[in-house]
């Protein structure tokens, strides 16, 4: 026969699951958190962010047309359940002029389609790429659930195979007029990391060496670059003159 409860147990279970429910919600309305990075035509950075993100429409364009004849979008907007990759892009252009117009196709029945952000758009051989956390899509944006702290990086690359992504990694804080170290770092498609030779940081004393490293001297707090022939450039990553900054969500 059931085994009776007692109702103090019970009432404090029932209450233990509306706070849990309670905070579900909560956090649910407050979205997910994650970092979007969005690269342009030529290696232009549109814009490097962190956002809270969850679901949200995306109206989508009868310009949107770069996957050939009768791919473009509706101008239906459509509804991108959850935290994605391309919802957080999505929420993004929004509120940041040099992400609009964002030109999105719902043609296909495997997902949307995304031709151009802002002035980049899709044109030749040249594709939105996409990687979560380093490592290449392998559907579309609207599929890919985040969680929080991913980071999210759009990329209009030239041709496949897809370009590198690089990475810079500093020290927290600096003296001025010292020497210091970084180093680039830079992930393929798989998300595989390596040190990058001859790359370019900002304010770098020489391109960097085998191991990826090169010696940077700063005056006051600045943001720092890394490039590298057609590989994706590096987030900025701000170095502090004797004060701490928080470490970049790039490394």
């Amino acid at each position: 026969m059931p085994i009776p409860v007692p109702f103090r147990l019970a009432a404090a279970c029932a209450l233990a699951l509306i706070l849990s429910l309670s905070v579900s919600a909560s956090a649910l309305a407050k979205g997910v958190p994650a970092d979007l990075r969005v690269v342009g035509k030529g290696g232009k950075v549109l814009t490097e962010q962190t956002l809270n993100t969850g679901t949200t429409a995306i109206k989508t364009s009868a310009k949107a047309n770069c996957f050939g004849a009768g791919t473009a979008g509706s101008g239906k907007s459509v509804t991108v359940k959850g935290a994605t990759a391309l919802g957080l892009l999505g929420q993004a252009a929004k509120a940041t002029a040099a992400l609009r117009p964002l030109l999105v196709t719902d043609a296909f029945d495997f997902g949307l389609g995304i031709c151009g952000v802002g002035a980049s758009k899709v044109s030749g051989k040249a594709s939105w790429y996409l990687k979560v956390n380093h490592k290449g899509a392998t559907v579309s944006g609207d599929a890919i659930k985040l969680k929080p702290g991913d980071e999210v990086l759009w990329d209009l690359a030239p041709s496949y195979p897809y370009p590198n992504e690089l990475g810079l990694i500093v020290p927290v804080g600096v003296s001025a007029g010292v020497p210091f170290e970084v180093q680039v770092v830079s992930y393929d498609e798989k998300g595989k990391r390596k040190p990058v030779a001859g790359a370019s940081v900002t304010g770098a004393s020489g391109p960097t060496a085998a191991n990826g490293k090169a010696s940077v001297t700063l005056s006051a707090t600045a943001s720092l670059v890394a490039t590298h022939g057609k590989d994706i450039p590096s987030p900025a990553e701000e170095v502090c003159i004797g004060t701490s900054c928080p470490a970049g969500p790039y490394k």
